[in-house]
């Protein structure tokens, strides 16, 4: 399986997890309390700044963010449509700078990070017993880790549909990709139930 980190020794790479999750975080509330635009715009030009320095080459990090735009593209035109311009390019801007933030969080936070300190946060509400802590974690790596395995399956259905003549249309890609999807959960889920990991 592939993963979104990058192994690299930036100083991103060597602030705590902890610290870029609660900073994330707290982007994220801060993103939704303006509508200035030029307080977003400079948000998005810093997030852009430590997005290509997190050691991937450019042409790789576009490639990454490719998906994420296209959605974008989608929310801004909807909106466009909807409200006036000025809410549409607040819209835009707030979502391209939490794509930067979580970008950089995500390629500076191995996935074994990630799980130890979701499973950390979790764990006041295992001890009240709402729900294991262990669980929890294993549960947001997965889905971390899930994420470059989806758009690879999603890139190879279109160009199979590509190289056969077929316009690639969102019926004909779903249930492949989903197909695809759920064979590799099954095979995960057997490997972890096979290692005893959520045994408890």
């Amino acid at each position: 399986m592939q993963t979104l980190h990058v192994d690299a020794s930036t100083w991103m790479h060597r602030l705590a997890p902890r610290l870029k999750l609660g900073a994330l975080a707290a982007l994220g509330i801060l993103l939704f309390l303006t509508d200035n635009l030029a307080l977003l715009g400079l948000a998005v030009a810093i997030g852009a700044l430590l997005y290509f320095s997190t050691g991937l080459p450019v042409s790789e990090a576009l490639k990454r963010l490719r998906p994420v735009v296209l959605t974008i593209i989608v929310v801004a035109l909807f909106s466009l449509i909807f409200n006036p311009v000025h809410v549409a390019a607040v819209t835009v801007l707030r979502l391209t700078a939490l794509v930067f933030f979580a970008a950089v969080v995500t390629a500076t936070t191995s996935i074994a990070a990630f799980i130890d300190e979701i499973t950390a946060l979790a764990a006041p509400l295992e001890k009240i017993g709402l729900l294991k802590a262990a669980d929890i974690g294993l549960s947001v790596g997965l889905v971390v880790r899930f994420v470059p395995e989806i758009l690879d399956r999603y890139r190879a259905i279109r160009e199979a549909h590509e190289a056969r003549g077929i316009k690639i249309r969102m019926t004909t890609a779903l249930v492949p990709l989903i197909i695809l999807t759920l064979r590799d959960a099954d095979n995960i889920a057997a490997a972890i139930d096979a290692r005893g990991i959520r045994r408890h």
